[in-house]
């Protein structure tokens, strides 16, 4: 497909509604043309926000995985997890600026509602988790996080974050 430059031209010097009428004819037309607004970053000279927060984000996981560890001792499992593991219990949870667990829920299971329930009163527990990092929190002042609940045959589990490799034989 060819372009008239001078349209392009004359639409930017002719306003921002004839601007965005071009891109908007352009993307219609299934052409692969980006356009960047003066005054305004290329989108590839701004670092992804994962790369941002990612190692804090991992820091804050594994302060709240320790404190949940830490508030429930006789349900955490020592040494090495079974090969085939009883359940997989992975909880979505909101806290707020000051660590107070806002809503959680089971996100993934097995069906397993022994263990789902364990993983939920043993968040609970543990509230209020380490307070996060302002820089992780949303415009609400929350942070959503998952956390998977490792179950041994015992009922007594591991967190991912935290876990030791599992065994390599079922015994």
């Amino acid at each position: 497909m060819s372009f008239d430059l001078s349209r392009i031209r004359s639409a930017r010097a002719g306003g921002a509604w004839r601007f965005a009428a071009l891109g908007a004819a352009l993307a219609l037309s299934g052409c692969a043309f980006t356009f960047t607004p003066p005054g305004q970053p290329a989108a590839a000279a701004l670092p992804p926000p994962a790369a941002v927060n990612s190692a804090t984000l991992d820091q804050y996981r594994a302060a709240v995985a320790q404190r949940i560890v830490e508030r429930n001792p006789s349900y955490v499992l020592q040494g090495t997890p079974q090969a085939m593991l009883r359940s997989l219990v992975v909880v979505s949870f909101t806290v707020d600026r000051d660590g107070r667990v806002l809503q959680s829920a089971v996100f993934r299971t097995n069906g397993d509602d022994e263990a789902e329930a364990t993983a939920l009163a043993t968040l609970r527990r543990a509230s209020p988790l380490p307070q996060p990092p302002a820089k992780l929190l949303n415009g609400r002042g929350q942070l959503e996080l998952f956390e998977d609940w490792l179950f041994n045959d015992n009922g007594k589990f591991q967190l991912r974050e935290l876990a030791s490799p599992q065994a390599l034989t079922i015994d």
